[in-house]
């Protein structure tokens, strides 16, 4: 189904950003594997093409876009190549952006943003912590007042950028009590004294995505790295996880949609019995069924993304965009992976790698049994 939400400026951009990943990423993919690294100099690069300050000012060194389709476009471009890859910028560009273009002060973002956008100052944000997953109220690292300052303690866990990251926007509890008040959000860099990481994870899919414990132990930061307002990071992280919801979903549809792609292309070469595989009637209308799957989760993410460029998109669309592209990006790939036969489990096909590597996609940024809670709640229930 033709997509109707992109102008000719969208599309060019599409074009360069292919280019980009044909020259920089794609002849490299067996050595992002190995390393478990997005390699610096591929941010750098990427910071050269502009493509990391799409929502950061101009006078610290981005494109100010004032337009999500652009981001929409770099984030299904990276996931079309890999899930890995547009997790790691996602992360970057899509995630941590809008704490500090949004909330941080005229030192900070002169501080911080021009090497956000050159790739020289790369960023994570530590909100997940061993024994709470997705509930972020639950959250133990805790800041205490400390003259003009802060010291955390505490540890985050999963991730994604943990490990070679410059900059984490760090959740933590300033006020006792528990729950939802009294979070506050801080810039931790990586060389403070007391910051330090585990080692990167070894995870079931998502391989070149490096992701790692995080531990502060007596961290001290002054004042200047608090970001936003003290007590009211909670409130922060929930007017800003639409759009990492959103660009979650971006990724899903993306992502599946590709591998689907290249799987009806060995279906029309691989053959069985004397014929090509796609043309016995169950696998026809197996992939009749998945291209109207995500024919349908596009034409709605889109609505979303639209949405969300005009300033609407609500939490409740947010989380049921991010569950349910999840839920196809899944069905579909786990089918491609089965129309593959034994060469599907095979890690030297990249259906294999995908099947993986979108498992996460439904626990993270929130799992998606927590996105039909909010769906429920919204229904009055």
């Amino acid at each position: 189904m033709r997509r109707t939400i992109f102008d000719l400026d969208h599309e060019a951009f599409r074009e360069s950003v292919r280019t980009f990943l044909e020259r920089n990423v794609v002849p490299r993919a067996d050595e992002l594997v190995e390393k478990r690294t997005v390699p610096r100099d591929v941010w750098i690069e990427a910071g050269k093409h502009g493509f990391l300050g799409l929502q950061v000012p101009e006078e610290y060194g981005g494109s100010d876009a004032q337009d999500y389709r652009y981001t929409a476009v770099i984030t299904e471009e990276f996931a079309r190549v890999s899930a890995s890859l547009s997790s790691c910028l996602g992360i970057h560009i899509d995630v941590v952006a809008p704490y500090l273009t949004e909330l941080a002060s005229p030192s900070q973002r002169d501080k911080w943003l021009p090497g956000f956008c050159s790739g020289e100052t790369l960023t994570a944000i530590g909100m997940t912590e061993p024994g709470g997953g997705s509930d972020l109220a639950a959250l133990k690292t805790t800041a205490v007042r400390d003259g003009d300052g802060w010291v955390l303690n505490g540890s985050k866990t999963f991730i994604t950028n943990g490990y070679s990251a410059d900059l984490v926007v760090v959740a933590a509890r300033t006020s006792p009590g528990g729950g939802a008040r009294g979070i506050s959000l801080f810039g931790v860099e990586a060389a403070m004294p007391g910051f330090s990481r585990g080692r990167k994870l070894d995870k079931v899919g998502q391989v070149e995505s490096d992701t790692a414990e995080l531990f502060f132990d007596d961290v001290f930061v002054d004042q200047s790295a608090v970001i936003g307002e003290v007590d009211r990071g909670f409130i922060h992280m929930m007017e800003r996880l639409p759009q990492e919801r959103l660009g979650c979903a971006v990724s899903n549809v993306a992502h599946a949609s590709r591998i689907l792609e290249e799987t009806i292309e060995y279906a029309k070469i691989r053959k069985a019995f004397g014929q090509a595989i796609g043309s016995f009637q169950y696998n026809k209308f197996t992939f009749a069924e998945m291209v109207t799957k995500i024919d349908a989760a596009q034409a709605f993410l889109d609505q979303a993304i639209m949405a969300h460029v005009e300033g609407t998109l609500s939490a409740v669309d947010a989380a049921k965009v991010k569950w349910w592209s999840a839920e196809i990006q899944n069905d579909v790939i786990d089918r491609c992976l089965q129309l593959h036969g034994g060469y599907g489990y095979m890690n030297e096909y990249r259906v294999a790698r995908a099947w993986r590597d979108a498992r996460v996609t439904k626990i993270w940024a929130g799992s998606n049994e927590i996105m039909k809670e909010i769906i429920g709640r919204d229904l009055g229930f």
